[in-house]
């Protein structure tokens, strides 16, 4: 059996690969900043104008207990869910996997996507809460399903839809979950020594009963979880940064450095390494903040307020913790960690770094630094599971919306079913294959969920009028 999985996975990953070069090289990129630069210069960049306000509204009245709704989530809710899917493996494991392949460099073009992608969730937001269905119970639906119909009428908009619809419950519900589970099985088992199976058997137990519980359940999770686990990770980061203080300098330093003369750590001619670097800070950017994938609009569209700006200003926020905050954390403890003076990686290439530590464990190599291999290692597992197991939670509930979408409200149990499936098996198989099957199907939602945002500039404007935006 382990020689058919492993024949399989053999056969799958250079077509998977090549698709995923393409996408992220050609299309990936350009999509998403200029669905970025169009929203940030049509809204007069309503990131920097609203961020005060997005602030104030998430942590100025800030509770952990937001309480039952009697349908949807409140506000910070929405939020909590929406920055539990943004705040997964794609900032320990995937901002590692980007400085591994692109180089310091890439850090600095994932902060660019993420600038011009808070433009991108605010238009996704909005959308999302003015083109939500309400049924007569109640419960709500919402999503990029719902605004790319309302964007492209007739049997253009109905395929898009579909199209959109099938690639997130691969994307996120299927494969996104294998790969939320793979690097906490990974993580677990070098820092406790705990078989992937063991790990998989109780995350299935665990997700079962939230999924159970339905959106309200969820939302009393993640509401309590992401704030909870947001401080045990940046305590422990900022611990590190102290420790290596010295070497900040030079850490900020090379990520600008590498980010404009990458070609003197990835190798090759400029054009090639640029290529690298800006590809891998798009992709793992999209992957960790999800702006323009299409994704946390499915958490927004439940929030429960009068306007539909006062949640894209919240959902600005999400970006911002995830990238400016979380993963830049991140990155600057591995940089400062292993690529400075003395440091294990120090002067070495991309690619011959990548030989000698892989992405999954490139974070606990960087903690067990400042704090020993063994506490190092047991830090990074103990947040991965935290910050994974909350996106598998948010990813299950989008994935289920689209499903029902599709196949009516009776296939909720057959996909969670499934769902769970797919967690177990995510602690089995290779890491390298599901990653890279997870970033295919993430780069296919791009597309749907682009063309749509574009088409609706007019309706996400009108949301704007209020705040010094003309039509």
């Amino acid at each position: 059996m382990a020689d058919i999985v492993q024949s399989v996975e053999s056969a799958l990953m250079p077509i998977v690969v090549n698709i995923n070069t393409y996408l992220s090289n050609y299309i990936l990129v350009f999509m998403l900043l200029g669905v970025g630069l169009w929203y940030s210069f049509k809204t007069k960049f309503v990131q920097i104008r609203c961020f005060g306000e997005g602030m104030k509204s998430v942590f100025g009245n800030l509770s952990l207990k937001g309480g039952k709704q009697e349908s949807g989530m409140s506000s910070f809710q929405a939020l909590a869910t929406a920055i539990a899917a943004q705040v997964g493996t794609g900032n320990i494991v995937g901002a590692s996997g980007a400085i591994l392949t692109g180089g310091p460099g890439a850090i600095f073009w994932m902060w660019v996507i993420a600038f011009f992608g808070m433009a991108t969730i605010y238009a996704e937001a909005t959308l999302a809460l003015q083109t939500r269905k309400v049924d007569k119970d109640g419960t709500i639906h919402g999503g990029p399903v719902y605004y790319i119909t309302t964007a492209f009428k007739g049997g253009f908009g109905k395929f898009l839809a579909g199209f959109f619809a099938v690639a997130i419950i691969l994307a996120l519900g299927f494969m996104g979950c294998m790969v939320q589970s793979n690097s906490i099985g990974s993580t677990f088992s070098t820092a406790f020594g705990v078989p992937g199976w063991i790990v998989g058997a109780v995350l299935v137990v665990i997700c079962g009963f939230i999924f159970l519980g339905g959106v309200q359940r969820l939302a009393s999770v993640t509401e309590k979880v992401v704030p909870i686990m947001a401080a045990i990770f940046l305590a422990g980061g900022l611990i590190v940064l102290i420790i290596r203080i010295k070497y900040l300098p030079a850490t900020i330093g090379m990520i600008f450095q590498y980010a404009f003369q990458p070609q003197a750590i990835i190798g090759g001619g400029f054009g090639y390494a640029i290529k690298i670097a800006i590809s891998q800070g798009a992709k793992r950017g999209l992957f960790s903040n999800e702006a323009g994938m299409g994704s946390t609009p499915h958490a927004h569209a439940l929030a429960n307020v009068k306007e539909p700006h006062e949640q894209g200003v919240v959902a600005m926020v999400g970006v911002f913790i995830d990238t400016f905050v979380v993963l830049t954390l991140n990155a600057l403890v591995v940089i400062s960690t292993l690529y400075t003076a003395g440091g294990p990686l120090a002067e070495m290439g991309a690619a011959a770094a990548s030989t000698t530590i892989n992405k999954t464990n490139l974070a606990q190599t960087a903690f067990g630094v400042a704090f020993g291999e063994g506490a190092g290692n047991m830090f990074v597992a103990i947040c991965l599971f935290f910050f994974a197991f909350s996106t598998i939670l948010s990813w299950n509930m989008f994935g289920k919306i689209n499903m029902i979408y599709l196949f009516g409200k009776k296939s909720a149990a057959i996909y969670s079913v499934i769902g769970l499936v797919f967690v177990f098996m995510g602690t089995l198989m290779s890491n390298d294959l599901v990653w890279e099957l997870s970033d295919m199907f993430n780069n296919l939602m791009v597309i749907p969920n682009a063309l749509a945002l574009f088409a609706l500039t007019s309706m996400v404007l009108k949301s704007t009028h209020g705040v010094g935006i003309k039509k």
